[in-house]
Parts: C-alpha cells; structure tokens; sequence
C-alpha cells in the first residue's frame, strides 16, 4: 500500500476492509490478553483507556470493567462501534474527538512502532502518560538503535525514552511477563508496565 503519513495509511488500511495486523490475531493476541487479563484483575482496575484501539480484534479476549478505545482511522473507530454496539461497557472515539480523558489504566499495544514520525511518536506519548491516572502498559519493540523496518514501521528506544521523559511513572518489572518467543511481525516485542508514583522534590 502507498505510504505517504502514518494516519493516512492507517484510514486507508482499515477502510479497504484490512485488520490491525499479526500482532491482534492468533498466539500473539491471546498472549496479550492473558498478560492484560491478569494485571486488571491483580491491581482492580476498573477503568481502561487504549490508544490505537485498531479493528477490536485484541479487544475480544480482554475483560475491562470499563474501556474507552480511540483511534487515529475513523474507520477503524465505526468498525468498532459497530462490533460492540451491545456492550455499554465499551466506547469509541477518533483521535480527533479525543478531549483529554483519562482512565486508572492506559493501553498502547503495538502502536509505538508503526508511529514513523517523530512529532507524532512524541505528541502520543505525552498523550498516552497523561492519560494513565495510576498505570501505563506498553506492548512495544525497544531498540536504542532507532531504524525502519517497512515504511510503516520504525523501532526507537522506547524504555530509554519514557524513563527519561516520564520520570514520576516507574517501570513494573515484577508485573510484566516473559516475552513471546516469536515477536509480532518477526522482530521482538515486549510489555513494559509502569506504575505512577510521585516524584520527590529535593
């Protein structure tokens, strides 16, 4: 597919009837869930903001008490709407309609890597972290070698990154499970959870 930004590729994607890709779908996805699954239930989250929600296919196997997804695909948002249009306990907004809401949890799950720009990368972290009340989980590749893979895909230091930028937020790594064996799109991906604590003024 012609690439020409990162949120014009993705409306086009999803509007041609395409899904949100390996990682959603199969071992990876229920990977993630049992991950995801067992963290809302250890820490009695009760309310779940994903950033990059995709076609909904992840979505299926998570049990959120309450879940806001956004998305930059208009498409992708009314697929989802549409898939869940039983479930009250689920929404669904665009980026644009986004307003600054947030939930005890934030969610970016296979999202960081397909962000090729980096206004756009920087712009959704702080997003993402100022969203996240209590915790922030990412599902990402992190690489302090930053380079492209595909048009669509640029792997960076994530954990470099928000261990720099987001210093009231540390890392959960008693939290977080072992990585897939295979990673999503054969290159390697992991979770990193975060927990919000205040920061000490010296």
């Amino acid at each position: 597919m012609f690439f020409r930004n990162s949120p014009e590729y993705w409306e086009r994607r999803y509007a041609l009837g395409g899904d949100s890709g390996a990682g959603s779908y199969g071992e990876s996805a229920a990977y993630k869930a049992t991950a995801l699954n067992a963290f809302v239930e250890a820490h009695a989250i009760q309310s779940v903001i994903e950033f990059g929600c995709g076609d909904g296919n992840q979505l299926t196997l998570t049990r959120y008490p309450r879940y806001l997804g956004v998305d930059v695909s208009c498409s992708a948002v009314e697929r989802c709407r549409s898939m869940f249009e039983r479930d009250p306990t689920k929404s669904f907004i665009t980026t644009r309609e986004y307003a600054g809401e947030t939930a005890q949890l934030a969610l970016s799950l296979d999202v960081l890597y397909h962000l090729v720009e980096d206004s756009i990368y920087e712009d959704y972290l702080r997003t993402l972290f100022a969203a996240g009340r209590e915790y922030v989980i990412i599902y990402s590749s992190s690489t302090d070698q930053p380079h492209h893979t595909m048009r669509h895909v640029m792997h960076r230091p994530v954990e470099r990154d928000v261990a720099q930028r987001f210093p009231d937020f540390k890392r959960m790594h008693e939290a977080e499970p072992a990585p897939l064996q295979v990673g999503d799109s054969g290159f390697d991906a992991r979770f990193f959870m975060y927990r919000k604590t205040p920061v000490l003024l010296s």
